[in-house]
């Protein structure tokens, strides 16, 4: 028995509506916007410079730098590049992570991402990869034969790792590192039935898969783990540790959530253990 118009025109209605769907939530940018949270006001912070612009296929990317207490008065030995969360801006961890090596000789350098500050073109995720690798290019130039390490905070910590993946790197240092696709599908999928955490999943960059990129790593990497994070949980975090291959040392926050300012013992093991990283590396 052949089927009624109105059946048909119903199955259309349907057809169209999950074509639409899967178009919108596989191409219009739902990670970027849901993931994403760049802003551009002018930030000032004591201490810092802004370095020469480097030049990504999206366009200018805008790097700060500062000093750590061991380089105030002497050229740095070293220098850290540093990648900031996604909500964060260059200006500040510029700043923070000078502070962070402190004991060290080392120069910071810190990244705004493309859309972030005074970086050129759209925030989006797939604009991350080529511009942490412009960034570090720029530096390895400036850097002239000396070590060069990475760190990274939260999403900054897969530009990190895909840095190290495909550039010669001293160590690493990485704040509650999230597997970006494993931790949008078990942390969030549930409640939408996988309908929105899948293709959102689907458009992380292959290359910010933080679980696949610390297999190809093995320079020594310090992992500062927040112990009730409420973004990424320590059991997502664990993930990306126990692929990494270099030798790492592992401070635990164990009362800290994701975004807590570190406390005086957290910040004394940090620094503590930084200090193994700069030894580790040296002997190499």
């Amino acid at each position: 028995m052949p089927h009624s118009p109105n059946r048909r025109r119903r199955r259309i209605v349907l057809l169209l509506l999950i074509c639409g769907y899967i178009g919108i939530m596989s191409f219009g940018g739902c990670a970027d916007r849901l993931i994403l949270y760049p802003t551009t006001e002018p930030v000032a912070m004591p201490g810092i410079s802004r370095a020469p612009f480097a030049t990504a296929p999206s366009g200018k990317i805008e790097i700060w730098t500062a000093r750590s207490r061991g380089a105030r008065d002497a050229e740095p030995r070293a220098f850290v590049l540093t990648f900031v969360g996604n909500a964060s801006r260059g200006e500040f961890e510029s700043a923070m992570a000078a502070e962070e090596w402190a004991a060290q000789p080392v120069e910071a350098w810190s990244v705004n991402y493309p859309g972030y500050g005074g970086s050129a073109g759209p925030a989006k995720l797939r604009f991350i990869p080529p511009a942490a690798l412009a960034a570090y290019d720029a530096l390895a130039v400036h850097a002239s034969g000396r070590p060069i390490f990475l760190s990274g905070t939260s999403l900054g910590t897969a530009a990190a790792l895909y840095v190290a993946a495909n550039r010669p790197v001293a160590g690493i240092v990485l704040h509650n590192p999230p597997p970006l696709r494993s931790l949008i599908l078990g942390r969030y999928g549930w409640w939408n039935l996988w309908l929105a955490a899948g293709p959102i999943a689907l458009q992380v960059p292959s290359e910010l898969d933080s679980v696949v990129n610390a297999r190809c790593v093995n320079v020594p990497a310090v992992f500062v783990l927040a112990g009730r994070d409420s973004i990424v949980p320590p059991r997502y975090q664990h993930k990306i540790v126990n692929a990494y291959r270099g030798p790492k040392r592992i401070v635990n926050r164990p009362n800290a959530d994701h975004n807590d300012p570190p406390e005086d013992n957290d910040a004394a093991n940090v620094a503590a253990a930084i200090d193994w990283l700069w030894q580790t590396s040296a002997k190499k």
